[in-house]
């Protein structure tokens, strides 16, 4: 997948307002593979619907969402399958990690599907980020940073041609931030991919190839 593109896509909760103040809806944004993308938004402007359309969740717009030529709304359940498996990397804003497991088993249960990093990548990302002390502590009993960190270890941990991270640093400071942002730059050059960062105001300190107003 080259080319993610929204065309003139109104989602059918604006679809009543008559001027809408967006560079993405009703207006058509293309987001490049191997580019770097934030998408600013503020409360209530669809952020998470914006995630929604591109992650296959939600259909309930108008317009045209393709992937190169590919018009997502006629996909099949198989076809968005392949999509989250092998083209498109997401780190959910609410985590969606299993508390009831450590942070490592919540890694290695997508590892052990895609069959993507070694063990010692994965460990190695641990300690970067500073939890690797973590590694047997369940996940609900961490912090909501902590928590952070491993989504995105367990984001990464696939092949992909998008990621999208959803509010990634909301609960992280400075230096954790740096690392998380340097980790996943890295596995995205080294697979050729894009970066698609949302935020509705603390966000990587990236060198944005564009920003967009939601």
């Amino acid at each position: 997948m080259k080319t993610i593109t929204f065309d003139k896509i109104i989602p059918n909760v604006f679809s009543s307002q008559q001027d809408i103040d967006s560079e993405i809806w009703n207006c058509k944004a293309e987001f490049e593979k191997g580019k770097l993308y934030l998408v600013e938004a503020e409360s209530g402007k669809g952020k998470s619907t914006f995630c929604s359309y591109i992650l296959g969740y939600r259909h309930d717009y108008e317009g045209t969402v393709r992937f190169d030529n590919a018009i997502t709304s006629e996909f099949k359940v198989k076809d968005w399958t392949e999509i989250r498996k092998k083209h498109i990397a997401f780190l959910f804003q609410e985590l969606r990690l299993f508390p009831e497991l450590t942070a490592w088993e919540n890694v290695q249960i997508k590892n052990d599907i895609t069959k993507f990093k070694t063990e010692k990548e994965i460990k190695e990302w641990f300690e970067k980020l500073g939890i690797s002390d973590k590694l047997e502590s369940k996940a609900g009993r961490m912090s909501f940073g902590q928590q952070q960190r491993v989504a995105m270890i367990r984001a990464l941990v696939q092949p992909f041609d998008f990621i999208l991270a959803d509010e990634p640093i909301s609960h992280l400071d400075d230096k954790n931030s740096e690392a998380m942002a340097e980790i996943m730059m890295n596995e995205a050059r080294r697979q050729g991919a894009g970066i698609i960062v949302t935020s509705i105001g603390k966000h990587m300190e990236l060198n944005y190839d564009k920003t967009y107003r939601l």
